[in-house]
């Protein structure tokens, strides 16, 4: 049996998700990074994306939001503005928010980086929810 790691999610409201697997997969900003037991210790950046943990034959899937990872001995910590399970993510209700992101206006600096930022958060909560339907 292969060793375990712990994952846990914290939120700003709460700790979302404390569970053991053998697997996990995050979206970094730049890539994707997969931690398997006895990874070496690291502190990375979160993209907005799906995190997997995989147990065996069963993979479960969640958005995250951003924020940062954490891995040190086998604990992976993950912290994120928010942490969706994939079946509870409305594939509807994320192309709306895409709609509403890609309308908003951007004649400043500051008013483009929160569009490109709510452009990029719909894409990948699009991603995540058509990835659990296949």
């Amino acid at each position: 049996m292969a060793k375990l790691l712990t994952c846990i999610v914290v939120t700003p409201e709460q700790t979302s998700l404390e569970q053991t697997a053998e697997f996990v997969a995050l979206p970094l900003y730049d890539g994707e990074i997969g931690i398997g037991s006895d990874h070496a210790p690291l502190i990375g950046r979160l993209g907005y994306g799906e995190m997997r943990l995989k147990t065996g034959n069963q993979t479960v899937s969640y958005y995250v939001d951003g924020g940062f990872v954490q891995v040190a001995g086998n604990v992976v910590s993950v912290l994120t503005n928010r942490a969706i399970a994939a079946d509870k993510l409305e594939l509807k209700k994320a192309e709306e928010l895409l709609d509403e992101a890609t309308k908003k206006p951007a004649n400043t600096d500051e008013l483009l980086a929160i569009r490109e930022r709510g452009i990029a958060q719909a894409r990948a909560q699009i991603r995540v929810a058509k990835g659990r339907r296949s």
